[in-house]
């Protein structure tokens, strides 16, 4: 079997999930059909880029990106890379304020969840509720529990600041691609943490939601060593794909790539 895409600009991995206890599949945008990426694993996948960028906001050629596929410009205006991405707590959405209001009350004005969840270890999060699963699988989560229910963005902030000082808000990417959770212990943790939060927050609390198993396309064991490839610094990626978990893509070679840290990158695929 041998097929070669060329020109794709890479963006986000789409995916979704076909049954509860079934992987996870994931489809590339090209500039054809979608790519099913499941359907390549086991096969010879060779990555090349081609030495172009656009930035994925204005599709202007660029050198460098900027959170994801941005050019300098878009990164420091658009509503996209505003701070309150990172930190919902400084959203101004429901004051009809922010970067672009219109885009904030259609984003961020809007009903989000607080959750646990266990990538590399436990952690908590913010994410609107339209993006449930979506936003678990992008961060490579085994297990995920919706913990509350806000009505906009800010305010989910505020609760996640507060259990902040109790758990972590990141992922280190080599332990969450390792990872294989047999138990979940995040229903121990609502019990433990939830008390600890200021009383006006406790009305958002869901307690009888329950916790979310996820399972990702692997079909053998990551090499003991592993190392993250940078297509600026190495234009091409070659190796057999054994797996995909979050955004990257797995390799018997050890070596792994973040599809979605390349966005704007034109490249060509090819499998053998």
């Amino acid at each position: 079997m041998s097929k070669q895409w060329s020109s794709i600009i890479l963006s986000k991995l789409k995916c979704h999930i076909d049954a509860a206890d079934k992987p996870v599949s994931y489809t590339l945008n090209s500039n054809e059909a979608p790519i099913q990426l499941n359907s390549l694993l086991g096969l010879d996948l060779r990555i090349c880029f081609s030495k172009n960028i656009y930035c994925v906001k204005c599709a202007r050629k660029i050198s460098k990106t900027f959170s994801d596929g941005y050019c300098y410009p878009c990164f420091k205006n658009s509503p996209e890379t505003a701070p309150c991405i990172i930190r919902p707590e400084v959203c101004q959405a429901h004051l009809g304020l922010g970067r672009d209001p219109e885009w904030e009350e259609t984003h961020h004005n809007q009903p989000h969840i607080v959750y646990f969840s266990f990538t590399s270890h436990e952690k908590v999060g913010v994410t609107r509720s339209t993006q449930v699963p979506t936003r678990w699988i992008d961060q490579g989560a085994s297990f995920a529990l919706i913990i509350a229910k806000i009505p906009y963005r800010h305010l989910a902030g505020r609760m996640e600041i507060e259990l902040k000082k109790y758990m972590s808000d990141r992922t280190q990417w080599q332990g969450m691609l390792r990872a294989k959770p047999t138990s979940c212990l995040l229903n121990e943790k609502y019990k433990e943490l939830t008390p600890l939060l200021p009383p006006d927050l406790h009305s958002y609390l869901t307690p009888n939601e329950s916790v979310l198993s996820l399972h990702y396309p692997l079909i053998k064991p990551l090499p003991e060593k592993i190392k993250s490839v940078n297509l600026s610094k190495l234009d091409t990626l070659s190796g057999i794909l054994i797996g995909i978990k979050g955004q990257y893509l797995l390799f018997d070679n050890g070596q792994v790539f973040n599809v979605r840290k390349h966005s704007g990158y034109d490249v060509s695929l090819q499998i053998n």
